[in-house]
């Protein structure tokens, strides 16, 4: 057997008095820089003219400096930051900027896209780029809109499904992802656009991998994917009341908690592109840029990310920043380090140089834009056009037949999910700090409660933020906390609010899923307490749950095993009982970096090969009802 034993960090913070009442039953082990280019990169009104200044581009990926909102109350008004109110307007300006908007093959498009995600796939985007957000009213981290000339509809998983039905604003359609009779986006756009019709999209939002899998997926359908270059649409609509671009400052991540040097990252990186038969790397994911360089930003909320992109060419890295937020010890750090310091907006003209002279670029199709792709095969090919002209024949190693571009997946997505012995040691510290907060919150509300007394779920919130902050090394939460009394623990993604939020009392089944951004490491924890007597319902759900657990915890199997074959073990217990959650059972313990996605969440064909920590929670749940974590 391989080194596949599934590692959980699970913390015993379970109220004791809980554990007691429920009895939990005996657990079973289970077996071309164009200006309207640059007018989209800025936001700015799709009539701006920039004349030949590219620098202002930057302001596309920009957002406010993320301050330390830690009170819940904070935390809700922030969720509002972004209009939701007059959708029919916005939906209307929205179809009025799609009527007019130019594009390679002529004016106007019968459909417009918006998803979640920002230049750089974030799951969590920088305030300026919740576009999704602004047109829908929808708050949750996934979900697609689509807005046609007559229809607005929005696709989300099952994790969201309540909380979408309670957010969208006027005129929009919940589409269900998942579930039996739920059209897919292409089959929608095929319907509800004409023969030959134009679907629009913002290539910067899109992966290449998704753009190409659509624009297959509509040619079939017979209609046509465009992709926008002269700004986005939305932000035509949002106008001057899109938030500012990010200023906050970046900082060093010690080498003592990384566990190996940026520059000894850099050469081992190298490596892997050499060894894939490329010369340079391209990195587009911010939680990847910060690993790679042990540096940390505050551009986007909970995750200490900063916008920016790196180049790894020859052994050296190119980091693409904003200069204003580079300290004078940041820029030690990437001087002492070989990293040489260059503007956000020159990333494009330079692999553009690199694509234009035939050196071969590694990109992750799942995580560069569609955009980025774009633009370096407009380059190659104009090289390739002169190169024809002035001397035939004359590729200079360059394959003339196809653009210097290799894919796969990216380096650092294996590095960062195979700790090294600091950063696990440094994981572990983060959750017993946490432990201890937890550990101190929930005897806090136990006590408070058998002594008669009550508290709402925004009080929960601000009782676990204010204890983690008296933790060293805290920084903020890693989410916003969800604290779901009763059916609000069935949302899944749910947030209190003062004007909103139930009690918790003795009848209280209570479930709170919390994390912290440590200096060494992060947290998210999810416990769910009864403060009275369980219903037997909940204490079979809650051991169905345990059982799942244990059966990921006591699993070996072999070297190449899919993910897929893992995520059943967790879910058979609640299978036999006709109970299921709808989303996926793994995912990488945090790294400082962000909270979510990895290599080896097991949920789709990634192989188990190497020893990699792995945070796993499974759940049972019922749509208003309840849900039960033991994780």
């Amino acid at each position: 057997m391989g080194k596949g034993v599934t590692c959980m960090l699970l913390q015993c913070t379970v109220s004791k008095a809980f554990a007691a009442r429920v009895k939990l039953a005996k657990p079973t082990l289970p077996s071309q820089f164009s200006r309207p280019l640059l007018r989209r990169f800025t936001g700015a009104p799709l009539n701006t003219s920039f004349g030949s200044n590219r620098n202002t581009w930057y302001n596309y990926c920009g957002s406010r400096a993320l301050e330390a909102k830690m009170s819940t109350t904070e935390l809700t008004d922030r969720s509002g930051s972004v209009p939701t109110k007059d959708g029919e307007a916005k939906l209307a300006g929205l179809r009025s900027a799609m009527r007019e908007c130019a594009h390679g093959l002529g004016t106007g498009v019968e459909a417009y896209i918006i998803p979640s995600e920002d230049a750089h796939m974030s799951e969590y985007a920088p305030e300026c780029d919740n576009r999704r957000h602004f047109v829908s009213g929808f708050t949750g981290s996934a979900g697609t809109a689509v807005v046609t000339t007559a229809k607005a509809a929005l696709w989300t998983d099952g994790r969201y499904f309540l909380q979408a039905e309670q957010e969208l604003g006027e005129g929009w359609e919940l589409m269900r992802s998942g579930v039996p009779g739920t059209p897919e986006i292409s089959q929608f756009l095929a319907k509800e656009v004409s023969e030959g019709g134009f679907v629009g999209i913002d290539p910067f939002l899109h992966t290449t991998e998704s753009a190409r899998k659509l624009e297959a997926e509509l040619k079939a359908a017979g209609r046509r994917l465009v992709p926008i270059y002269g700004g986005n649409l939305v932000d035509a609509v949002w106008a001057e009341a899109r938030p500012p671009p990010p200023k906050a400052p970046l900082y060093v991540h010690p080498v003592e908690l990384a566990g190996a040097s940026a520059r000894e990252k850099i050469e081992s990186l190298q490596r892997e592109v050499s060894a894939a038969g490329a010369e340079a790397l391209l990195l587009t994911m911010l939680d990847e840029v910060a690993w790679a360089l042990n540096l940390r930003g505050g551009d986007v909320d909970y995750n200490p990310v900063f916008v920016s992109y790196a180049l790894l060419r020859n052994g050296a890295m190119t980091l693409y920043v904003d200069r204003e937020k580079v300290t004078g010890e940041v820029e030690e750090h990437l001087r002492d380090n070989g990293v040489v310091l260059k503007p956000y907006e020159d990333i494009v003209d330079d692999l553009q140089a690199l694509a234009g002279g035939g050196s071969k670029i590694m990109v992750d199709p799942a995580k560069v834009s569609y955009a980025i792709v774009q633009q370096i095969e407009a380059a190659w090919q104009q090289a390739q056009a002169g190169k024809k002209r002035k001397a035939p024949d004359s590729a200079e190693g360059c394959d003339p037949s196809k653009p210097p571009i290799v894919e796969g997946a990216s380096p650092v997505a294996m590095a960062k999910a195979m700790k090294n012995e600091k950063e696990a040691a440094g994981m572990r510290e983060a959750h017993r700090r946490d432990g201890i907060v937890l550990a101190k919150c929930f005897h806090r509300i136990e006590k408070h409660i058998a002594a008669g007394g009550s508290l709402t779920e925004v009080e929960v919130d601000e009782w676990i933020t204010a204890l983690r902050r008296e933790q060293p090394g805290f920084k903020q939460p890693s989410f916003p906390t969800i604290a779901g009394e009763g059916p609000n623990g069935a949302v899944i993604h749910y947030r209190a609010a003062p004007n909103s939020c139930r009690t918790v009392s003795k009848s209280s089944m209570l479930l709170v899923d919390s994390g912290g951004q440590y200096d060494c490491g992060t947290t998210d924890v999810t416990r769910t307490m009864h403060f009275g007597e369980p219903s037997q319902h909940q204490v079979a759900t809650f051991t169905a749950v345990l059982k799942g657990h244990i059966a990921l915890a006591t699993a070996v199997f072999p070297p190449g095993t899919p993910g897929i074959a893992i995520d059943a073990m967790a879910r058979r217990p609640l299978w036999s009982m006709g109970l299921n959650y709808r989303h996926g059972t793994g995912q990488p313990p945090r790294d400082g970096t962000r909270r979510r996605r990895g290599a080896q969440r097991p949920r789709g064909p990634a192989d188990h090969q190497h020893p990699v920590l792995q945070h796993d929670p499974p759940q049972g749940e019922h749509d208003r009802q309840q849900r039960a974590r033991v994780l």
